[in-house]
């Protein structure tokens, strides 16, 4: 598992990464990164088996240290789980797009 910036992050964004947002429902209908899958870090074993081996899952919270928790134990269970230094409020305090409700 390994942390990685906004740059990178948006980057890998742009390019269709698969990005999971270990916040509570309620925040993820505040606003969230486009395409962002909601799964509250207390739910991650129950979708691990989802996610997919073959490319890098990105793990994204408010700020960054849920993420780290969440690719933390995505890593253990084989996933290439990379945390989202930062979170959903760098993104936001930096310009980028969010999506509010709850749809992706």
């Amino acid at each position: 598992m390994r942390e990685v910036d906004l740059a990178h992050f948006a980057a890998a964004h742009g390019e269709g990464a698969v990005v999971v947002d270990v916040r509570e429902p309620f925040e993820y209908v505040e606003g969230h990164v486009p395409g962002a899958r909601s799964v509250p870090l207390a739910q991650l074993p129950t979708v691990v088996g989802d996610l997919p081996r073959n490319r890098p899952v990105y793990v994204i919270c408010a700020s960054g240290n849920r993420s780290l928790a969440g690719a933390q134990f995505l890593a253990r269970a084989g996933v290439d789980a990379r945390s989202v230094g930062g979170g959903t409020g760098g993104w936001v305090r930096s310009g980028r797009p969010v999506v509010t409700g709850v749809g992706a």
